[in-house]
């Protein structure tokens, strides 16, 4: 089968749906498939273009022996609404272009959102091609943008909302990354064919070994680790505030790794509460980031307290379990359900409640052996259940269905 994936972010850039959606191309093609990739010029999370495809309006490479067509996309220094749009759309419109010209036609086009607008060159390919669709939503949008205020104009939120219905009406299958995504659209779309196809580790990669656990337990440090996006939904001043409350404890730091539209306004927040338990570092690697969780005593998964998250299960809280860290999640729903209470794999705190937090890391710096335990259960849970072979495997199948 000749399978297209159309996606605005792959690798070399760093963060979830890359790193999803790489694995995906790379298990699809084990199975015999003809995989490749139409994706944008890498630019995330910064927003701005890799000095190496500057300039570039299309490119092909390979990465991991996949085939990737690279297209045109607008990136500006402003965050308005305007400009955000104008990256959303150019992507959209150059990526159609380029397939019609430049990729043979595929019989399956797996199309990633959001952006909920890549939805519209799915389409339209679908109908060129007269291809099957299968639109596969990681974010609820526009939902989470009208919920979190980063849209507010009505017109702009009707028009999207239509959308929105058309792409799911012309999708031939709809995938989500959790059940309450689905169910969410089921509401919409009621009769339509979905799958759950949710995110896991390449648990290969994950292995913990003694050579690489440096985090230095014997001296009495303790340390909590936040590594992705710093954006509007995660809500990530609760642990600014947890670690004001625990200044007094001088072996307790709090590392924040990443970049993102709201990080120069939590970098502000540190300097204010004066917390020198707290560390801003620049986004990095995956590799890296890896090293960072062998180092690490547990790991901190928040989200803003919306009832829209509870359906959310964040992307960022497989790969500390798969390495066999507790995580102190501070979301409701479908990810606490499945992680903290059938796993086992951490401590809940309430979205929001840098008390509650506080108390977790606590209990967890006092009673290490407890803190093991956790991530013990947490690891055995995500291998058991959340292997991205797997998982990839039966959605081969799935796909084979249409």
């Amino acid at each position: 089968m000749k399978i297209l994936i159309l996606t605005q972010y792959y690798p070399p850039e760093t963060g979830a749906p890359q790193n999803r959606l790489s694995s995906l191309a790379i298990h699809l093609k084990s199975f015999g498939n003809s995989v490749e990739v139409l994706t944008a010029m890498p630019n995330y999370p910064k927003y701005e273009i890799f000095p190496e495809y500057k300039q570039k309006k299309y490119i092909r490479e390979n990465i991991e022996d996949i085939t990737v067509h690279r297209s045109y996309i607008y990136v500006g220094k402003s965050k308005g609404t305007i400009h955000r749009l104008m990256n959303y759309f150019s992507f959209a419109i150059s990526s159609y272009r380029n397939a019609a010209k430049k990729i043979e036609p595929a019989e399956v086009i797996i199309c990633e959102s959001p952006p909920l607008f890549l939805g519209i060159t799915g389409v339209w390919l679908k109908k060129k091609w007269k291809c099957k669709l299968v639109f596969n939503v990681s974010d609820l949008w526009p939902e989470s943008a009208e919920k979190l205020g980063i849209i507010k104009n009505k017109l702009l939120l009707k028009t999207a909302h239509r959308l929105a219905g058309w792409i799911y009406k012309n999708a031939d299958l709809i995938t989500g990354q959790t059940k309450g995504i689905l169910e969410a659209i089921k509401k919409i779309m009621p009769g339509k064919k979905m799958y759950w196809l949710p995110n896991g580790v390449d648990v290969d990669k994950f292995e913990y070994t003694a050579a690489t656990n440096g985090n230095g337990k014997s001296n009495g440090k303790f340390s909590l680790l936040y590594a992705g996006i710093i954006g509007h939904a995660q809500g990530l001043e609760v642990i600014l505030h947890a670690a004001d409350k625990l200044k007094s404890h001088n072996y307790i730091s709090f590392y924040i790794i990443g970049d993102g539209p709201v990080k120069d306004s939590l970098v502000q927040l540190r300097n204010d509460l004066d917390l020198p338990n707290v560390s801003f570092i620049s986004n990095q690697p995956g590799h890296a980031i890896i090293q960072w969780l062998h180092k690490c005593d547990a790991y901190i998964v928040p989200l803003r307290k919306i009832d829209l998250f509870k359906g959310a299960i964040p992307s960022k809280l497989f790969e500390p379990l798969a390495i066999g860290k507790p995580i102190l999640l501070g979301v409701e729903g479908e990810a606490r359900e499945l992680f903290i209470d059938e796993a086992e794999g951490g401590l809940f705190f309430e979205p929001e409640n840098a008390a509650e937090l506080s108390d977790a890391v606590l209990k967890l710096y006092h009673n290490r052996r407890f803190a093991e335990e956790l991530g013990t259960k947490g690891k055995e849970y995500v291998h058991k259940n959340f292997s991205r072979h797997n998982i990839a495997l039966s959605f081969w199948e799935e796909l084979q269905n249409l």
